[in-house]
């Protein structure tokens, strides 16, 4: 099996999306996953001792609705993954062509869905683990938890990591690739990613390389992010040829946010009431955001 091959070549974490256990959650999206399939995977995992199990929820799903989230909740506590994701559900059929079956109606409104995330996120402190950013959690014990304690906590495209690395290369089609000096994307279709690894090309389609102030608007996205607030004496320091932009941008950004954000020895810092609000303000840091590329909730 190939579990039993990723495992022997080394594989020691793994990450299982779960979505939703509720059926009728289930048949709405078009991914049947019971959770007795779900613990027999689980089992066979813990049994070859990896080091660490994630598992990905979503809130706002289709008929999803408070006691749902937490019966299935519930069942994903009693396999006591390591690390859990709690991601809120993206509606885009323009873009994603499987979406379309979805019937938008069976939605939840910007209120309940609000209301299951902070639903979970109760369930989940409540259960032991620590809250990580926006959307994350850890047990105590878990590298996320733990570089969350240090000050060492990243986020990148693909969510909050422990992993310090400045370089971070993507393999298969679509795959992104990070670097100190901007991005790359694989070919989209596998068939375009194959023909150019055979022909001994690179498997990038497209890329981008990061200005000064594309550095340090990331920078302080991530900050803002893993932290609640930006540091923004070490921002100016680390980046002095952009230390009047930093300025200017971090004071407007706070002054559209007065009740939100507050200045204090240098720190710009998000009061904790609105942190479920992080990627709004985050968006107003985001100089090259527009309404084409604008496809998620914030909540």
């Amino acid at each position: 099996p190939l579990l039993d091959t990723l495992i022997s070549y080394g594989m020691n974490r793994a990450s299982i999306g779960v979505q939703d256990f509720d059926p009728r959650v289930q048949n709405a999206i078009g991914r049947q996953q019971s959770f007795a399939q779900t613990h027999a995977t689980v089992s066979y995992l813990r049994a070859a001792n990896l080091r660490s199990l994630n598992m990905d929820l979503l809130y706002g799903l289709p008929h999803q609705t408070g006691p749902s989230l937490s019966a299935s909740l519930e069942q994903v506590m009693a396999l006591q993954p390591d690390r859990l994701a709690l991601y809120g559900y993206a509606h885009v059929p323009w873009m994603s062509k499987r979406q379309v079956m979805i019937d938008s109606a069976a939605l939840p409104s910007p209120q309940t869905r609000f209301q299951l995330a902070e639903q979970a996120r109760e369930m989940l402190i409540l259960d032991g683990f620590v809250p990580i950013g926006i959307d994350h959690f850890a047990r105590p014990d878990d590298g996320l938890a733990i570089a969350l304690a240090n000050g060492h906590l990243r986020r990148n495209f693909q969510g909050y990591t422990d992993d310090t690395a400045e370089v971070l290369i993507g393999m298969g089609a679509s795959a992104i690739s990070k670097f100190p000096q901007g991005y790359s994307q694989n070919f989209p279709s596998t068939a375009q990613y194959t023909s150019a690894i055979g022909a001994g090309g690179l498997a990038a389609d497209k890329g981008h390389v990061m200005t000064q102030t594309d550095l340090w608007v990331a920078r302080a996205i991530e900050q803002l992010m893993c932290r609640f607030e930006i540091n923004t004496v070490d921002l100016r320091a680390q980046f002095p040829t952009e230390s009047c932009a930093i300025a200017r941008t971090l004071s407007n950004v706070a002054a559209s946010f007065p009740q939100a954000l507050k200045y204090r020895d240098g720190i710009l810092t998000l009061d904790p009431k609105f942190e479920p609000l992080v990627r709004i303000i985050a968006g107003k840091l985001d100089l090259f955001k527009s309404t084409k590329t604008a496809h998620s909730a914030a909540i």
